[in-house]
């Protein structure tokens, strides 16, 4: 198969056309018509499966389908129910609003019905949740609240006989219960009180009384302030600590758990034998409690419930842990940490266990011989097993360790991305799933001995059947040599309708992280299937500093961050070069994050590609280290010295210090109050370019956030991308045009009359 060149208007009218045009084609029968390439349109509409919530009986699954408006810049959500060992087949939608949402489905302990959170009947200017009733064989939804600031969240005793929720103010919110058997004529209890709101809270085994976390004091002077319309964002503002609560139901008694100095409560969580509480305790120093982008400054605590008893697990302040957990048989008490438990290191990180009533002892390292990182996804029900899903190459695989020798066991072999979890209180197991023709979906299997037989998977969702029409190129895990004879891989995908012996545009989508990597999952690398139904070949490197390629591989860029990874990315192009799959002449690149700061540097030190497209790219360490939210892992990578000890290190590795060998014209992204990698560094690239005289647009989004927010800037963003490659890549027509995407988003076919 084979598809005709078009121009790049041509191809934003196809990319961006309407919603009934695509309509028009899907609703014919597949056997009816040819399969056709993806547009960047068809990458919008795809619907997004969640919420997998098993019933406790565990013989159904609700779960919410969330269709989007890119148009509208808005999603909607409903609810559908399948049977656990029916599949797909006995799939059925539950809800049908057209413009309101439905999510969070929670069953009733008997699994006779269920409740979830909908906006449905909230007035048009306020999009609160309240909380309704409805059966698994159907029938209207019946309301059950009715509170003014809606409804937070919500759960169910453990015994099934209340009802619980989070409602009130933002920051004043507080807890409520209603009687199950009494839903709909019963007032509601309200279970806490106090001057600041609940933050986080769960149901104790016993369902006798509630665990939440509830901060110090109320800052009536911040709440004020922002009445007054004093809307300043202070950095690092101080703010009040938090705390571990209880309250007693039947005495309405309420008791404070923790006031350890100098520490903030977060991430509490009870054991299954109710014995226990683990929580984390972070800093108070402002400077310190407020990073976002990591776990650092905090330690991991153990809290004996019958005695009030607080241990201290860790002073490893920062150190980063995570995954603190108890094992189903309340023996164990474990966390994940790195290898090097001495220094700030983001190495492979192992697991580390003691008995939990070994108050004080000390713990033992599992997984030391591993490859790479071991984590803490879930238990056996006996406490003798840890699984967690972890990457191999371009695949993601769940892995066992054995709690006796400490050894690691991988359980699956597919040729994709998968994650598989279990539902505590169903004790069900599911399987998150993506490949290159599948798009995310999940699968059931009996128990967690059946998950590497795949003829006991039970496919539970299809939320995108419309992926059959699709004719998608080739993708497969390639390997070559890196100019220090390390091998190394990545993904590359084919055009569709690829011929042997014919050469291809190429287009190098780098992932960000860069302790991340490219797996075999359905249009991964910056939508590479909407390239390659464009006629492209796309090479997805795991560079040096990739994870899923052992410990070595993701540390050698430590100390000298693009060296190796600049390596990697070429011998592969050089590699496809020599295959005869790629035209040399012809190659653009772009990425992301750390995708952008490659990029970067492909600018500064190679003039091989036509074109270059930077996201959120750092061209400058030193102002960098400063503008960002994170500076820790900076200093990890770029060399441990502290920047101001040692400004020649951060310059040295600078893609701004080579600014003047860039030659390729080189389009920049970015959303204008990105955290992570700050505009600032987007705008100093864009400067040095246009001063230079090479050809540069610079594109920056509204938003707070590292990646761009919304959908219809997200296509944007696409289109004039690829337009861009297309114009200097391939000598493709007249490079982006607002024209044309205002005429199609106007719903006008003939020409527009914009000046």
């Amino acid at each position: 198969m084979q598809f005709s060149v078009i121009s790049p208007a041509q191809r934003t009218l196809m990319l961006i056309s309407s919603v009934l045009l695509l309509m028009a084609v899907t609703t014919a029968p597949l056997s009816a018509q040819t399969q056709r390439p993806m547009s960047f349109v068809d990458v919008q509409e795809l619907a997004r499966p969640g919420s997998w919530t098993p019933s406790p009986d565990g013989q159904r699954m609700l779960y919410t389908i969330s269709t989007p408006d890119w148009q509208e810049d808005t999603s909607q959500v409903d609810l559908h129910l399948v049977s656990m060992s029916g599949g797909l087949s006995s799939s059925r939608q539950m809800t049908f609003t057209t413009d309101d949402n439905e999510s969070s489905p929670q069953w009733s302990r008997d699994s006779s019905f269920f409740v979830f959170a909908s906006d449905r009947d909230a007035p048009v200017t306020e999009s609160v949740n309240q909380l309704y009733f409805m059966r698994p064989d159907g029938g209207e939804a019946r309301q059950i609240t009715n509170v003014e600031k809606g409804v937070v969240d919500f759960a169910f005793s453990f015994d099934g006989t209340w009802l619980a929720y989070r409602s009130g103010e933002v920051g004043l919110e507080q807890l409520y219960r209603l009687p199950v058997d009494d839903l709909f004529l019963a007032d509601a209890d309200q279970v806490t009180d106090g001057e600041a709101g609940i933050e986080d809270w769960t149901w104790a085994r016993d369902s006798q009384s509630i665990y939440f976390l509830r901060q110090n004091f109320l800052d009536e002077d911040d709440v004020r302030r922002r009445e007054e319309n004093f809307t300043v964002d202070i950095k690092n503002a101080v703010t009040p600590f938090s705390n571990l609560w209880v309250t007693d139901l039947a005495s309405q008694s309420v008791r404070q758990l923790t006031n350890l100095p100098d520490t903030s409560v977060t991430d509490f969580e009870l054991s299954g034998d109710g014995r226990w509480a683990t929580f984390v305790g972070g800093s108070t120093e402002r400077y310190e409690r407020n990073i976002t982008a990591s776990r650092l400054y905090a330690d991991q605590y153990l809290l004996e419930l019958s005695t009030e008893h607080i241990e201290r697990l860790t002073e490893n302040f920062e150190i980063a842990e995570s995954d603190l957990s108890i094992s189903p048989d309340g023996r164990w008490v474990a966390f994940s940490g790195p290898d090097d438990m001495s220094r700030y290191t983001m190495t492979d990180s192992r697991v580390y266990i003691r008995e939990v009533t070994d108050r004080g002892g000390p713990f033992r390292k599992l997984g030391a011989t591993f490859d790479g990182s071991v984590g803490i996804d879930f238990w056996s029900n006996n406490g003798d097993t840890i699984y967690f899903n972890h990457g191999v190459k371009v695949t993601t695989q769940l892995h066992a360790l054995d709690i006796a020798t400490g050894e690691v066991k991988q359980l699956t072999s597919e040729r994709a991305a998968l994650r598989v979890s279990r539902n505590e209180e169903t004790d069900t197991i599911l399987i998150a799933y993506s490949d290159p023709k599948t798009p995310p979906t999940v699968f059931s299997v009996p128990e967690v001995t059946k998950v590497a037989d795949r003829s006991a998977w039970v496919q539970l969702v299809d939320a995108n059947p419309q992926v059959a029409e699709f004719a998608l190129g080739e993708e497969s895990e390639i390997n070559w040599r890196s100019t220090d004879g390390k091998l190394v891989g990545g993904i590359l995908v084919k055009p569709v309708g690829y011929r042997e012996g014919q050469r291809y545009p190429l287009i190098v989508a780098i992932h960000g992280g860069p302790a991340s990597a490219d797996v075999l999952r359905f249009n991964g690398g910056y939508n590479a299937q909407v390239y390659a139904g464009s006629g492209y070949a796309i090479l997805k490197p795991n560079y040096r500093g990739s994870r899923n390629y052992g410990n070595a591989h993701r540390t050698d860029i430590v100390g000298d961050y693009f060296t190796l990874g600049y390596d990697d990315i070429m011998t592969g192009v050089d590699y496809l070069i020599s295959e005869g799959v790629v035209d040399g002449n012809s190659m653009g690149a772009l990425g992301w994050s750390a995708g952008g700061h490659w990029s970067n540097w492909l600018l500064t030190h190679t003039d091989r590609f036509k074109a270059i497209s930077s996201g959120a790219g750092t061209m400058n360490w030193i102002s960098m280290y400063a503008q960002s939210d994170v500076q820790r892992n900076r200093r990890f990578y770029v060399g441990d010295d502290l920047l101001y000890d040692n400004f020649d290190m951060y310059w040295d590795q600078s893609p701004l210090k080579y600014i003047k060998d860039a030659k390729t014209p080189t389009m920049i992204h970015v959303v204008e109050g990105d955290p992570r990698v700050p505009s600032p560094q987007s705008v100093e690239l864009h400067m040095a370019l246009k001063k230079l005289d090479i050809p540069t647009e610079l594109f920056m989004y509204p938003g707070q956030s590292h990646g761009i927010p919304d959908p219809r800037n997200r296509l944007l963003k696409a289109v004039s991308e690829m337009a861009w490659m297309d114009y200097y890549v391939r000598d493709m027509g007249e490079k982006f045009q607002w024209r044309d995407v205002l005429q199609t988003l106007s719903g006008k076919n003939e020409e527009s009359e914009l000046p």
